[in-house]
């Protein structure tokens, strides 16, 4: 916890400048692959791309279409890695307009080789379900959240994964948020899911006073957690917090200055140095958003965090 509290402290006050990095624009989760090499996942493609740190062009994209099995973007969110392993979550939400996609019901995990990364097992496509019918979570009323458009007052989003000392995970949840209070829901057999051997099993919903933001992207740094909270629609502030990762202790305000950014993604990378990841996908590029714009103006923007 020590670790920690002094990187945060050291976040407060010496933010690194931005890197802005091409190719793409809706960066929405990372992992650190070694000290050199970080990959991205963008929610309006199904790929991950790799960038090698302060190089501002990719340098290789990994295509998940086969994989997934997705005809449509399947909108990823988290990621966390556990040793060799990362796994990848997708939103598991309605579209804007409440329909069903069932394309953004994913979990999956590649395997990182070298500087690149490989999928193994295979997709799992039913955690949504499992998650609904799950008694520990009965309480939330999820299924009501479920039947709702992903940004809507009371609907459901997932955005933010973690891992826990254990080798379980930590699910963030952008939307809903009850009583003003965050969800973070432990996911107990995330390995045995990759394995095609479910259904998920769940532990008991930890909820978070994150000032009345949802969970927009989480991270195990050291003994502890740090979380970016954020809207659960596009309007409102986003915010950083610690948090020890246990259910009783309350998140602590972490001063950050983000200006404009709307980080999505936040890493940590061997040498404990934090960056976090700004989805761009509505900054305008000349008359158009970004991730309308031309493929070679397509970038976000990435915050270092010295320690």
């Amino acid at each position: 916890m020590r670790r920690l509290a002094a990187l945060l402290l050291i976040a407060a006050g010496a933010a690194g400048a931005q890197t802005r990095y091409e190719g793409l624009c809706d960066a929405s989760a990372a992992v650190a692959l070694d000290a050199r090499h970080f990959i991205v996942a963008d929610d309006e493609h199904n790929r991950l791309t790799i960038y090698r740190r302060g190089e501002v062009r990719a340098v290789s994209q990994v295509d998940l279409d086969k994989f997934l099995k997705a005809d449509k973007e399947a909108d990823l969110e988290g990621a966390a890695q556990v040793g060799n392993r990362i796994y990848w979550i997708a939103s598991h939400a309605r579209n804007s307009a409440g329909k069903v996609r069932e394309d953004r019901q994913r979990f999956f995990a590649t395997e990182i080789r070298g500087s690149t990364i490989e999928p193994i097992g295979k997709p799992y496509t039913v955690l949504l379900a499992d998650l609904l019918a799950a008694a520990p979570l009965a309480p939330l009323k999820l299924s009501d959240a479920a039947g709702r458009a992903a940004e809507a007052m009371g609907g459901f989003n997932i955005e933010g994964l973690a891992a826990a000392p254990d080798g379980s995970l930590l699910i963030g949840l952008r939307n809903p948020i009850p009583q003003g209070r965050a969800l973070i829901i432990p996911l107990l057999n995330p390995a045995a899911l990759v394995e095609g051997k479910g259904p998920a099993r769940f532990g008991s919903a930890i909820r978070l006073d994150l000032g009345g933001r949802g969970v927009r992207s989480l991270e195990r740094i050291g003994n502890g957690y740090l979380i970016v909270a954020g809207p659960t629609g596009d309007e409102g502030t986003f915010a950083l917090f610690r948090w020890s990762g246990k259910p009783i202790d309350m998140p602590v305000p972490v001063k950050a200055e983000l200006g404009t950014l709307r980080p999505e993604a936040l890493f940590a990378w061997p040498d404990g140095q934090i960056t976090l990841l700004s989805d761009d996908g509505g900054v305008m590029v000349g008359n158009k958003a970004c991730k309308d714009a031309d493929k070679g103006k397509r970038t976000f923007r990435a915050l270092d965090v010295k320690s």
